[in-house]
């Protein structure tokens, strides 16, 4: 079937199928999971590839999951559609996947989509970390899926980051410098110290092994003979709508640096205000994933079809008006336990920024854990701070650098859903306010990540009244200290000239 011809909904079309997804634990793949749930009632059975982690089985991490946010309106309306997961133990590092022999079969022959989410998104994880996760992860999935009888749509999550030597990233396949066969086989056979030592080399001009190792899944991707669907979604924010406001549960890229900021922890960034920041909503970008599985479904590819899941200047926002609308929603509505009145901002100069970090940063982080150390309390501040200017220096690559991604096939995408569709699975990202959605973000962020209740809110704001006060009162001290200083450095000067002219006279 056609596209051009009468086509099924997204939802009819998900009627009856069995569906496997990796990643189903990871941020966006709770809200993937509870989409497909909730927007799709008559999908027969959701299998979630889900491995032991930190000696918690995965039956009880996927119980511990359903008592969560994403899942929060189908157990308190429609608990039965949860019966429809399925937990299929199993680690895609694992050639096989680690799959007992009845879970195999019974995803050889009953699942007809795979979406492919499981990945390391940490971007200094070592080479052979990042190789085994990212791109052995997804040879693995590949290998399943070209067992399977009924498979109609793989989907590759993948990152618009992924080929950050491209000035401008197309919609479509890149070559790869070395092919992904050779570097797995690399990665297992040297020693650590030497792959360390040869990593920049082999990385070339990825600027972490996550970029480099998500651009060697594409490839793989990209030869398998399957009917592919690879997205590659931006920087992913919290949710718009689904499934529920502002929802996000991650510290990281833009979500930990709001956080950092509005607790008074960061107070500089290397970053050009004036260079437009490329965000998604988690809920639009989790909309198209599934829309595109909805596509290669229907038009079976003889080649992957790849869409970059992007807000690509329809809906533009500067790093400066994000920092501008997320100081004026994070002095309005303050997290608990702040450090320090919030201040601080962005510059393009790195010998300013040092100087900031250096004054802003840590001196003051060695002072408060001086104190803590003289009262008898564990000092906490300067290993924190490390683990912020570190973070910081991961992500100045992309916030110094312009990015263009094209996104023609997702603003097709979305005009060739049926006017139901656009509205369950909205994908416009034009349809909102960034100065209101930051307002979202601050409160999803104060809410689900750092759980603080929203009663909390009048506490918070009278404590950070306090700080205010306090930050202006030092600030005062300072500059009258600065200038007391200066005046004691010039008056002997003054005061000699004044001597001699009387002199003189």
């Amino acid at each position: 079937m056609t596209m051009e011809s009468k086509s099924p909904t997204i939802a009819e079309w998900f009627r009856n199928r069995h569906v496997l997804i990796t990643g189903a634990t990871g941020f966006m793949g709770k809200v993937l999971v509870s989409k497909l749930l909730s927007s799709c009632p008559d999908i027969e059975k959701i299998y979630l590839l889900v491995r032991e982690k930190k000696g918690i089985d995965p039956q009880t991490r996927l119980q511990s999951i359903v008592q969560q946010e994403p899942f929060r309106a189908l157990r308190e309306q429609k608990p039965e559609r949860l019966k429809k997961l399925v937990v299929i133990p199993g680690d895609v590092t694992v050639e096989g996947l680690d799959l007992s022999e009845a879970n195999k079969e019974c995803l050889l022959q009953k699942v007809s989509v795979v979406f492919h989410g499981a990945a390391n998104v940490k971007f200094d994880t070592p080479l052979k970390d990042a190789i085994n996760m990212n791109t052995r992860g997804t040879a693995n999935i590949i290998a399943l899926a070209k067992q399977m009888n009924k498979l109609q749509a793989l989907i590759h999550i993948s990152t618009s980051y992924s080929q950050c030597g491209e000035d401008v990233l197309e919609e479509r396949a890149y070559p790869t410098p070395i092919s992904p066969e050779n570097v797995m086989t690399l990665v297992n056979i040297v020693n650590d110290d030497l792959l360390n030592s040869i990593t920049p080399k082999l990385l070339g001009v990825q600027p972490n092994t996550y970029a480099f190792s998500k651009a060697l899944a594409e490839d793989l991707v990209n030869r398998s003979n399957l009917p592919v669907g690879v997205a590659r979604p931006s920087i992913v924010v919290a949710s718009w709508k689904e499934p529920a406001p502002g929802w996000v549960e991650s510290m990281n890229g833009p979500t930990g640096l709001m956080i950092g900021a509005a607790k008074g922890v960061i107070r500089s960034v290397l970053c050009d205000p004036n260079l437009l920041i490329d965000a998604i909503p988690c809920d639009i970008a989790v909309n198209a994933i599934i829309a595109l599985a909805w596509r290669v479904g229907l038009e079976s590819p003889s080649k992957p079809i790849f869409m970059n899941v992007t807000e690509s200047g329809e809906n533009p926002m500067t790093w400066g008006d994000s920092l501008k609308y997320g100081r004026k929603h994070a002095l309005a509505n303050p997290f608990s336990g702040i450090l320090w009145y919030p201040r601080g901002g962005m510059t393009t100069n790195k010998y300013i920024h040092y100087i900031s970090v250096f004054l802003l940063h840590l001196l003051p982080a060695y002072f408060i854990d001086g104190i803590c150390l003289m009262t008898g309390n564990k000092p906490f501040l300067v290993k924190i701070q490390n683990r912020v200017n570190w973070g910081l220096r991961l992500v100045q690559y992309y916030t110094m650098k312009p990015w263009v991604f094209l996104n023609d096939g997702m603003k097709d995408l979305r005009e060739k859903l049926d006017p139901a569709d656009k509205e369950t699975f909205f994908m416009d990202t034009k349809a909102y306010d960034w100065d209101q959605f930051m307002k979202i973000y601050v409160l999803g962020a104060r809410r689900y990540v750092l759980k603080e209740d929203p009663a909390t809110l009048p506490q918070s704001r009278r404590i950070f009244m306090i700080y205010w006060i306090a930050d202006g009162i030092l600030r005062f001290a300072l500059v009258a200290l600065f200038c007391w200083f200066l005046y004691i450095c010039i008056s002997p000067f003054i005061f000699s000239r004044t001597l001699v002219g009387v002199i003189e006279h």
